[in-house]
This record gives structure tokens, sequence and C-alpha cells, in this order.
């Protein structure tokens, strides 16, 4: 069997390890999963409501078109249909467009340290990735523009950025779009977009009709909490929507997804609760790391980034051993990790195990 040669010595993506795996393998009855920045409220009650009542269809296929759901996002975003469209999750989104777009040789520009998925599907289409550092742990648009060659197909900017949970503010995103060669795409993944609170952030939608060579991503995998359900979705203009569908596998989301996303959309009092929720942990965290003399990033999404000064997979794997599952690994930030904001006690708990941990290790040194 002869693979692509450009994919032989991909990695493989490792998400965050799952609850299930951690208590068998250490034998924990009580494990906290920080890692993979899932909504620790769950789903709104009316969108489990809503999947169970759609569990007697599952002999059905769903619709391709998932035609209720983007008629209701489309009214909720203020835009057309034809502006939407669905995937297994965000990621196959960013997947679609790599597919639909990348021919071998192209170049597509990111930061030196962002979600991984955009670097992965550019190496499986022979693209050759441009990394620009980031300043501060944000994106360093001026020297992104500076990377822009006629070989340029797409930029990606993930905002807040995944993993150090920094903004992109709207007045430096519009000079930049200004910037930005029309023949360009602009990808802007805003997958944390409903916990911001910053008032300096940009709503990426609203941007679209000025800037024709944008896509923004979205997903209901993060506030809405259906993360296990895989949707999330794109907007960009017909043009370009049209010829992402054309790579678009037929019934690429299911009937309980679509169902799940209808009920969870149409509860947006649960949303707020949730942004109310998580801007309490973002708080109670940052204070609890001021006080252990730890710096972090600037938190706009529901996960924050800190420095825990001693190499960070030592320290995942003592809090794993305390039942606290968090993400390190970061390769320009070896001594970071990145925690998952959760409810208040689940802060109190990994605070509480990551002061026993650098404490130990403290006495080990």
């Amino acid at each position: 069997m002869n693979p692509k040669p450009n994919i032989v010595n991909l990695p493989v993506y490792k998400p965050g390890k799952p609850i299930e795996e951690v208590k068998k393998e250490l034998g924990l009855d009580e494990v906290i999963k920080l890692a993979s920045n899932e909504n620790p409220y769950g789903a709104s009650p009316s969108a489990k409501a809503a999947i169970i009542a759609d569990l007697d269809n599952l002999f059905l296929y769903p619709d391709g078109s998932a035609a209720d759901l983007t008629a209701a996002l489309a009214s909720h975003l203020g835009v057309q249909s034809d502006n939407i469209i669905f995937g297994c999750g965000s990621d196959e989104i960013i997947a679609l467009i790599a597919r639909a777009f990348f021919l071998p040789g192209d170049e597509t520009i990111m930061a030196d340290q962002t979600f991984s998925v955009y670097k992965s599907n550019a190496d499986i289409e022979s693209a050759v990735t441009i990394e620009v550092p980031l300043v501060d742990g944000t994106h360093d648009l001026d020297g992104m523009l500076a990377r822009v060659t006629e070989r340029t197909k797409v930029i990606w900017i993930c905002n807040p950025n995944n993993p150090t949970g920094t903004i992109v503010p709207e007045e430096a995103l519009v000079k930049f779009l200004n910037a930005v060669p029309a023949g360009v795409m602009v990808v802007l993944d805003e997958a944390y977009f409903e916990y911001v609170t910053d008032p300096s952030y940009s709503d990426g939608i609203r941007l679209l009709d000025q800037y024709p060579n944008l896509v923004v991503l979205r997903t209901f995998s993060k506030i809405y909490g259906l993360a296990a359900l895989r949707i999330g979705y794109g907007v960009a203009s017909p043009q370009i929507i049209n010829l992402i569908n054309k790579v678009r596998e037929p019934f690429n989301t299911s009937r309980l997804a679509q169902a799940g996303a209808l009920a969870a959309l149409a509860d947006q009092d649960y949303v707020e609760e949730c942004r109310r929720l998580n801007s309490e942990g973002i708080v109670q965290l940052e204070g609890e790391f001021k006080r252990l003399g730890l710096k972090s990033f600037p938190a706009h999404g529901n996960f924050i980034m800190v420095d825990v000064r001693k190499p960070a997979t030592e320290v995942f794997d003592a809090l794993l051993r305390l039942g606290i599952i968090v993400r390190a690994g970061h390769r320009l930030y070896p001594t970071c990790i990145r925690v998952t904001v959760g409810s208040a006690e689940q802060n109190k708990s990994f605070i509480t195990a990551l002061e026993q941990t650098l404490k130990e290790q403290e006495v080990r040194a």
C-alpha cells in the first residue's frame, strides 16, 4: 500500500484524555476533565428534549441540506440561507476548505501556535504552511501580511486563539482585512465567539458584506454543549459556500445533531447564563493564579493558558494522578498548561490539585 507521501509523517491528532480512560488507567473513582474546552454545564434542557424526541427517527437519513436548521440560523445571524454550510464540527469545514481550494504548492498562513487542524489539513493537500510567530500570545497581523505572496491561498485567524485565549480586536482585524489581497481567503475561526465579553472584539458575521473573501467558522460544540453530536458551521458569500458544498459529503450532519442544534439555538437565555458563569469562572481562576504567583494569558474563551513554571508535561501527569485532566504539550509554550474553565467546584478542585502539585515539585527540586 502506497499512501500519499506527504501524509506518512503527519502526527495524529490527540484529543484530551477521556474521563473513562483515566478512571480505568489510574483506578480513580472521580475525574474532572478540563482539557477539551467543553461546556461544564452541558447542553440546554430543550436541546436534550429535542434529541430524545427524535430518537424514533433513527432509521431515517438526516436532511442533507439541514434546511430547518439553516433557516433558523440564518435568521439568528441576520444572513441568508445560502451564506451557510454545516459540517461535522467546524473541523470538517476546515477540511472542506482545504480540499476545495488547495493545490500542491499553494501557500497558507497561520500563527505558529494555534489550532493544529489548519496545518494538518494543509499538509494533507500538499500546501505549504507559513507559520508566523505570535506576539504575546496574539496573532501578529502585520507579520502575516508581510508573508503574503502570489502563492498565498488562505490565511487562518483563530479568534479567540486556541490555545492562548487571546483576541484580535475589531479595529486591528478590519485594518488587516483592508490590506489582504481580494484573491486571498481569510478564515476567521470564532469557535468561542459566544463566550467573549470584551467590547473590542469583532463579530465576524457583520464583516461579511464588506469582505467577500472572508469565511467565518462557528460551532455548537462549545457554549451550546453539543460537542458529542459534532455540528459546526461556516458563513461566507454564496459563491464560496457553493464551492465548499461541491466537496462536502452527503448527510454529513446527523438528525440528532440537527434537532439538538435547532433547539439549542432557540434557547439563548441558556447561552447567556453559560456566558455569565464562564466569566465568573475566569475571574475565579485568574485570582487563584495571581495568588500562586503564576502568569496567565488574557482569557476570552472558556479556557485559560497559564505558565506553571515547570515542564508542563510533568504537571499534566501529576494532575492526572489527582484526577484532573488538563492540556499540555504546546510546542512553543513548554511550561504552560491550558485549562478549561469549569464550574466553581471544578475550578476549586483544580486549583487545590495544582497547588499540591507545584509544592511537591518544589520539594523534589
